[in-house]
């Protein structure tokens, strides 16, 4: 089993992370679309289709920081719901794979037990309180940055347990 204290701490692509959530949870793109629609933000088909494509293909366009937490927000809602008396929470214009690992874990209303089972099925190791110094605030004596291979692991196993691969 791999262990987390090798990796580098760089962002994910947001469009590789995109392009992640959507082979998770098989959305097709007017489904994507509809997420997005969650937020009151509109994105077109081909915009979406620009954002999927991989940087080496024609037409590719970077997802920016405040497009990647606008769909993250809309898949809040399209998982959760909007609590009664609630607004659409303001995007950030900067994001990070805190932020990004934190919003899916309010998504899909998971616990730390089901996370660390998520990455056990990507044969990732992390404990509790390793995988808590994550979700602290900056600043915070016990704050971890969250690198790209555990958000990596954490949606190959997200992958492994919603498809089966």
């Amino acid at each position: 089993m791999r262990n987390h204290r090798d990796e580098e701490i760089n962002i994910m692509i947001n469009n590789d992370i995109l392009r992640r959530l959507r082979f998770v949870f098989d959305y097709q793109n007017a489904k994507m679309i509809k997420i997005f629609a969650k937020v009151k933000h509109e994105v077109t088909q081909e915009q979406l289709l620009d954002m999927l494509k991989k940087e080496s293909e024609e037409g590719y366009q970077p997802c920016n920081d405040k497009t990647m937490c606008l769909f993250l927000d809309g898949l809040i809602i399209e998982k959760r719901g909007l609590k009664e008396g609630a607004e659409i929470p303001e995007s950030v214009s900067k994001i990070n794979n805190n932020l990004i690992f934190k919003k899916l874990r309010v998504a899909l209303e998971m616990r730390e037990d089901d996370i660390i089972s998520t990455l056990t099925l990507a044969e990732f190791n992390m404990s509790k309180s390793e995988l808590g110094a994550l979700f602290r605030k900056p600043g915070h004596k016990h704050f971890k940055e969250c690198g790209d291979q555990v958000l990596r692991n954490f949606l190959m196993g997200l992958s492994l347990k919603y498809r089966g691969m």
